[in-house]
């Protein structure tokens, strides 16, 4: 079967968002992005000054691309030039990471006289020195200067340059990486509302128990009522699709579903997220976007993890969402918002409200309703429904044909804790379907590690007292048989000392509970 690389997608942004959250704490934090940008900015108008020259540019390498792009310079747009690597001076700065310098260029054709012709600026000579990473990283930019005016560059020049440079280093990191966050932070969230909107929507909503139907009651009430609702649930029970129900359901289900997970965004991106920003506003801004709120017109915002929002937003979001307005970053344009609220947190906010993590009037301002949603040991008697609805879903999606699962999945199934909800019953499922042979019916040693051998008896003593004795000692007997075998590796001889039965015995146990 191709594997699918769409699925690999988050976890690689993610490890690469964990590495420049590294990175970004290895570098000085006492200056905000637009600090480090004046700072810059001065030294390209001061530096010819001081070293009698006519022009100086900063470059720096586009991460995500490897891009050579001019971020500052006189008399230049930022990203209006963009050395290539090879054919120009910047371009073998920043590839040797060695310094140059180039005098008598008006006689000599290079990416320069391409330059010249369009800015109509004649260079005659050049130094230029790499900017390298505080980090580890390598080379991170140049700097060069451009027609020293009381003759040709000298070694000396080249000398302070390098100098400079080594003072350059701590604001380009810090400008990069937020370049890449923000392009990551936008990769995540779109990557989230892909799986969002694939999880679970081909699959009929299981609601069997009396707790899954209680907050079912609750869907069908609020729907077509303009209130804001909080979501409350563990994770992987499936709080997404409760709010997609409400918003299908309403008189908005024409409208977009905005789905954004506050967990994902860095706290200095939030609220470039929610209010979008105009060309300018930051560095990386290179087009204009719109923000969360606008996006959601005539829809529904769902905010999943609203508990993770940052203290340092919430006075903003507030006053957006009372007012229903705002104001892109970099314009002061009011634009008039238009969405229904709807959230979502697998913490209790009222705890979050009494250690101060959250705004007393923001708590009070989200929500008027809300739906608890269940966790899935609390609602035994949805697994085996839901098992065999997810189990022809992913048959379907695998184009596989399996026979079905055998009274020991079953069994194992309705009596394990399920930590990780439906989410994690549905990666079961499709695990078993992966690895269970065509036509084959689904056996208790295809089961992850996790089924088998955890003895949840242990931790609730009175969990099934409903239970008859003989289908109790059969439970055990199938969790004891396959974590033995996990324990010997599959080898049923070794199992069988194990269990200090007889490998006679052990055979008939295994054809009984039928396990492979």
């Amino acid at each position: 079967m191709k594997k699918d690389t769409k699925i690999l997608k988050p976890i690689v942004i993610g490890r690469r968002l964990a590495e420049l959250k590294h990175r970004l704490r290895q570098v000085a934090e006492a200056w905000t992005v637009d600090d480090y940008e004046s700072y810059l900015d001065f030294y390209v108008h001061i530096l010819p000054r001081i070293m009698d020259a006519e022009r100086c540019t900063i470059y720096i390498i586009e991460m995500g691309t490897e891009k050579i792009c001019s971020m500052f310079g006189t008399g230049i747009q930022k990203m209006q030039i963009q050395p290539p690597r090879k054919g120009s001076i910047a371009g073998e700065v920043i590839s040797t990471g060695k310094g140059i310098i180039k005098n008598d260029m008006e006689q000599s054709e290079g990416f320069h006289t391409r330059v010249d012709a369009k800015t109509g600026f004649i260079t005659q000579n050049s130094v230029c020195h790499p900017i390298k990473s505080l980090t580890g990283h390598g080379v991170t930019g140049a700097i060069q200067l451009l027609n020293r005016n009381s003759g040709p560059f000298m070694a000396e020049d080249l000398a302070l340059l390098e100098e400079i440079a080594d003072y350059l280093s701590t604001s380009i990191e810090s400008i990069m990486l937020n370049q890449e966050i923000l392009r990551i932070s936008d990769q995540l969230n779109r990557e989230y509302e892909r799986r969002g909107r694939g999880f679970f929507l081909d699959t009929p909503f299981v609601a069997e128990s009396a707790a899954i139907q209680e907050a079912l009651s609750l869907v069908e009430s609020v729907s077509n009522t303009p209130v804001s609702v909080l979501i409350q649930g563990e994770n992987g029970t499936g709080k997404e699709l409760i709010a997609r129900m409400i918003h299908e359901s309403s008189d908005r289900q024409d409208g977009p579903f905005v789905a954004v997970n506050c967990s994902a965004i860095p706290e200095n991106l939030m609220e470039s997220e929610f209010f979008g920003y105009e060309k300018g506003a930051f560095t990386g801004a290179e087009g204009q976007r719109k923000g969360r709120f606008e996006e959601a017109k005539a829809g529904t915002l769902f905010l999943d993890e609203i508990a993770d929002m940052p203290p340092s937003i919430q006075p903003k979001f507030l006053r957006a969402i009372q007012e229903s307005e705002g104001s892109r970053l970099g314009s002061n344009d009011v634009i008039a918002y238009d969405f229904r609220l709807l959230c979502a947190s697998n913490k209790d906010l009222r705890t979050q409200l009494e250690k101060g993590a959250f705004r007393e009037d923001l708590f009070f301002r989200l929500f008027s309703v809300e739906i608890r949603v269940p966790p899935l040991r609390d609602r035994a008697e949805d697994i085996i429904p839901m098992s065999t609805t997810f189990l022809e879903d992913i048959c379907r999606l695998f184009d596989k044909k399996i026979a079905g699962f055998s009274p020991g999945v079953l069994k194992l199934f309705e009596t394990y804790r399920w930590p990780g909800n439906v989410r994690q019953l549905r990666h079961e499922i499709e695990r078993l379907v992966a690895l269970t042979p065509p036509g084959e019916t689904i056996k208790p040693d295809k089961c992850s590690p996790e089924l088998l051998g955890t003895d949840t008896q242990r931790h609730d003593p009175e969990l099934h007292l409903d239970s008859t004795l003989p289908n109790q000692v059969r439970d055990l007997e199938i969790r004891l048989i396959g974590s033995a075998l996990k324990k010997t590796d599959g080898n049923r001889a070794r199992a069988a000392k194990v269990l200090g039965i007889t490998r006679q015995g052990l055979y008939k146990k295994l054809k009984r509970y039928e396990i492979a």
